[in-house]
């Protein structure tokens, strides 16, 4: 098919009407707004808090980061765009996008992988749960999980980079995505689609087995706890891991691997919009309401902070 070679790209955004647009852009700034302010708090408490100075919320200042980096990567076009009018964006700049929140899907779902060892560590082995769970070993499961998305991504990105033309320069998304980008382009993309299926293995596929498969093991110890209240205590501190692992999967299945009779760009845009920002708003959400820890820190911070407030005033 003919096509021709295309310097920038225009993102039409969320929505193509005009009565929605700004309903549109104060639901995303609200939605970006809660996100950073969530996940920035988690970050600010655990790193204040010598209580939560352990592996679990190492990790989950690690999670923070990678959603503020994601709904940022994802997002920030739908907002600006909206403030300037301008909805053009390099070739350069849009594959840029695409490898970035490729390679930070990736690192997530790795970081999700290294806390759900934590929690078989912590559950199974709790003897040893401080020796096992050094920091040393935290630092490099940390640095693994931050290094591998991007470098799995390296190869996929330099291939679609390569592209030399388009049917069209106009993506139907509010980010440069993946999938309305090989819709676009009439370049030869059997080697994309070979190591995009190679890729989505390693992104996906062996990341979900090495978190799942813990929880078996996870859920055989905490059957054997004789007292109720030990396996209460014990599934309470899985259940806000389990429930972010969860809700990530389900919608990264059902935003690539739809049926091809539900496989259309506005039911793409949909679980994008979820992906990128209901599950990073939720996260925050999940491990603080459903964590004392949290919480208890909340308030001893809050505590401190009220009689120094009280003295400025």
């Amino acid at each position: 098919m003919n096509g021709t070679v295309v310097t920038f790209f225009i993102i039409k955004g969320i929505s193509d009407i005009p009565i929605l647009q700004t309903l549109t852009f104060l639901l995303v700034l609200l939605i970006y707004v809660i996100i950073l302010g969530g996940n920035l708090t988690i970050f600010i408490v655990v790193c204040l808090d010598p209580h939560l100075h352990t592996p679990m919320y190492f990790f989950l200042c690690n999670l923070s980061i990678l959603d503020i980096s994601s709904s940022t990567v994802t997002l920030h076009k739908t907002l600006s765009s909206f403030l300037s009018g301008d909805k053009a964006v390099s070739s350069h700049v849009c594959i840029s996008q695409m490898f970035i929140f490729i390679a930070l899907v990736g690192n997530e779902l790795m970081m999700l992988t290294a806390m759900s060892y934590d929690r078989y560590v912590a559950v199974c082995n709790p003897l040893h749960y401080s020796s096992v769970m050094g920091p040393g070993l935290c630092a490099a499961l940390a640095c693994t999980c931050w290094l591998f998305g991007f470098i799995e991504s390296t190869p996929l990105f330099i291939l679609i980079y390569r592209f030399s033309c388009y049917k069209s320069n106009i993506i139907n998304h509010f980010f440069c995505d993946i999938v309305p980008i090989m819709k676009l382009t009439c370049s030869d993309t059997s080697l994309t689609n070979l190591l995009i299926f190679v890729c989505g293995l390693f992104l996906s596929i062996f990341p979900f087995l090495f978190t799942f498969t813990p929880y078996i093991f996870i859920i055989a110890a905490i059957l054997k706890i004789r007292s109720s209240s030990g396996k209460q205590k014990a599934f309470y501190t899985c259940s806000s891991h389990l429930t972010v692992v969860i809700l990530l999967y389900v919608t990264l299945i059902c935003q690539y691997m739809r049926p091809v009779s539900m496989d259309n760009l506005e039911s793409s845009k949909l679980f994008s919009l979820f992906n990128t920002a209901a599950v990073p708003l939720l996260n925050p959400l999940i491990y603080s309401l459903k964590n004392k820890d949290v919480k208890s820190a909340l308030t001893r911070l809050w505590h401190q902070m009220t009689p120094t407030l009280s003295k400025d005033f």
